[in-house]
């Protein structure tokens, strides 16, 4: 059961980045297409805005901001199957800010470099050796307290 839910959440999340993607590449030249397929990829760094931080969308912020409730208000960190359903209710959150993305330009590319990382740190959360899923826990927390530093 658990993975016919992981499955379905990648393949969604899968769906959702491709339209992204394809929407960004329809209001581009052609000749850009790979330009926009290397800015997708997850390996891609960070940046700040010229030393400004990145105007978000009211619904990615607010996204971020109830993901790091469910992160501070997670109390039951000595249970692994308490792990799996905080990666439940913070892949929700994840897949809300994705389908209600409107950013574009640079600053939409920037924010897929924010969130790119997050997605195998879900999947940790899910491991069944709970130290794997205590690391996962602080790095996700870590990661996500330094959208302020990146976008407002």
């Amino acid at each position: 059961m658990k993975k016919a839910i992981h499955l379905i959440f990648i393949l969604t999340l899968l769906i959702i980045t491709i339209s992204c993607v394809n929407k960004t590449e329809k209001k581009q030249n052609p000749t850009k297409t790979q330009q926009t397929e290397d800015e997708h990829k997850s390996d891609a760094v960070l940046e700040l805005n010229n030393g400004n931080l990145w105007q978000a969308n009211l619904e990615t912020t607010e996204g971020i901001n109830n993901m790091l409730t469910l992160i501070n208000s997670f109390t039951k960190k000595e249970t692994i199957e308490a792990y799996s359903t905080l990666k439940q209710n913070l892949e929700k959150e994840f897949g809300a800010i994705i389908s209600k993305c409107t950013m574009k330009g640079e600053p939409h590319n920037q924010l897929h470099n924010f969130l790119s990382p997050m997605i195998p740190l879900f999947k940790e959360l899910e491991s069944s050796n709970l130290n794997v899923c205590k690391e996962s826990y602080k790095t996700l927390n870590k990661h996500l307290l330094e959208y302020s530093n990146y976008f407002e």
